[in-house]
């Protein structure tokens, strides 16, 4: 078996069916929010591992600070990350509305664990499981120009429909 065929079997029996809530073309999950409830202004001050560590884990967001952004609800963990969400969303949001971006270069939308996120060139990048971020990371920018390519044939598919595996949120409930 190659590796693609194991990463995507890896990936697909990974997946449940789930009854997540979606909103528009972003992921949100059964938290009612993008990216599980985490703040995505926060990930952009986190230490960032090397390539094959765990990455340091998320900043859960508070739900008295939202903000809606692409049909969605982001939560922060203050009220100044909210702000700076707000004066520049596209620049925080994760990329390919929060689905996994191994799975959009491999040309589908799964959905993402707010764990498992990597910045590069100042765009946050989550993906789905452990097994998934190594072949993601093995080549890092042959993936994004995939994913990239590919989400133009994409993006306007609906927002998956898929739990993300393994997972559970410590970020707040709607």
């Amino acid at each position: 078996m190659n590796r693609f065929t194991m990463a995507v079997a890896a990936a697909a029996s990974a997946l449940t069916l789930g009854t997540a809530a979606f909103a528009g073309d972003q992921y949100v999950d059964e938290t009612g929010f993008a990216v599980s409830g985490y703040d995505v202004v926060a990930y952009f001050d986190l230490e960032m591992k090397p390539v094959g560590q765990t990455q340091t884990a998320p900043v859960a967001g508070n739900a008295d600070f939202t903000a809606d952004y692409n049909g969605a609800t982001f939560a922060f963990s203050s009220a100044e990350n909210r702000d700076k969400f707000v004066a520049d969303p596209a620049r925080y949001a994760p990329q390919y509305d929060g689905h996994c971006a191994y799975g959009v270069a491999k040309g589908g939308k799964v959905p993402a664990n707010p764990y498992l996120w990597r910045i590069v060139d100042d765009k946050l990048y989550l993906n789905i499981t452990e097994t998934v971020v190594g072949f993601w990371e093995e080549d890092i920018p042959g993936n994004i120009t995939l994913s990239e390519s590919n989400w133009v044939g994409i993006e306007d598919d609906p927002a998956s429909d898929r739990t993300i595996p393994k997972f559970s949120s410590a970020a707040p409930k709607s």
